[in-house]
């Protein structure tokens, strides 16, 4: 089936159901964004919310699309169900009680049914938050102690566990190049290009790869350091958040006793 037969069918599976008051796309298919590669996310509105019975009714629906070969049912969230079926389509459904739905907007829905006009009583964008300082700030000290560790995997030459540094570095400021964006529908982790500009994926392509021998390791450290640092403390300072100076100034205080290593910006 390709995905406009799996959402038809799932839709017709579920329609009739006891206790199924709605059911919305979500995610790409919800937002417009979708393409051959998105999985179909879903949002089903039942009486009883994610009960055994309505997780039983989707199960069903979705075996009705093709072999089920994956199935998390409320594994990782209380009311999501994952689902991966033999031609690898994957659908995830969160399945609220009617007054859990206040969280969502219209604009980031697609209705399928909706017996009970949920969707006329959602706002119709969701206003953007302010900046949460705090966790930014969070992700910046973060960043400082995974490279205030490098000290501690050079010196006993755990140039693995070093790569492993870098690819965190790499998210930390994949996440800042997002923020810096502001880039609505976000979408899943596999989006990417969407969200950055082609300056800042210039930027990525440029900097090292993590490989794990002493010198690779610390200079792919210090050229994320050089790409983020100087970025968050600019975002910092716009959103007015407090840059925690003497964390990063014993930081490479301490990069610069052990292994002779000066700031680089």
């Amino acid at each position: 089936m390709d995905h406009t037969d799996v959402i038809a069918t799932i839709t017709r599976a579920v329609r009739d159901a006891t206790g199924i008051q709605a059911l919305f796309l979500s995610g790409s298919y919800g937002n417009g964004m979708a393409d051959a590669y998105s999985d179909i996310d879903f949002v089903m509105v039942a009486d009883d919310g994610a009960s055994d019975a309505v997780a039983a009714i989707w199960r069903e629906a979705v075996a009705q699309t093709g072999e089920i070969v994956l199935w998390w049912d409320r594994t990782t969230v209380p009311v999501l169900i994952n689902a991966i079926t033999d031609d690898w389509t994957r659908t995830d459904v969160i399945i609220l009680k009617p007054e859990q739905m206040r969280g969502h907007t219209q604009s980031t829905l697609k209705v399928l049914f909706d017996h009970d006009r949920i969707y006329e009583t959602l706002p119709g964008t969701k206003v953007s938050p302010i900046p949460d300082s705090k966790r930014f700030i969070y992700q910046v000290e973060e960043f400082i102690r995974i490279l205030g560790l490098l000290h501690l995997a050079a010196g006993r030459e755990e140039y693995i566990n070093g790569v492993l540094g870098v690819f965190h570095l790499r998210n930390k400021l994949v996440d800042l190049l997002i923020a810096e964006t502001d880039a609505p529908h976000r979408g899943g982790i596999l989006h990417l290009n969407r969200l950055i500009t082609e300056g800042q994926k210039a930027l990525l392509v440029s900097l090292p790869p993590p490989v794990p021998e002493r010198q690779a390791m610390i200079d792919a450290h210090l050229a994320y350091a050089t790409a983020f640092l100087p970025r968050a403390r600019k975002r910092a300072e716009a959103i007015g958040a407090e840059w925690p100076e003497r964390f990063e100034a014993v930081t490479w205080a301490r990069l610069a006793e052990t292994l002779g290593i000066e700031r680089p910006y």
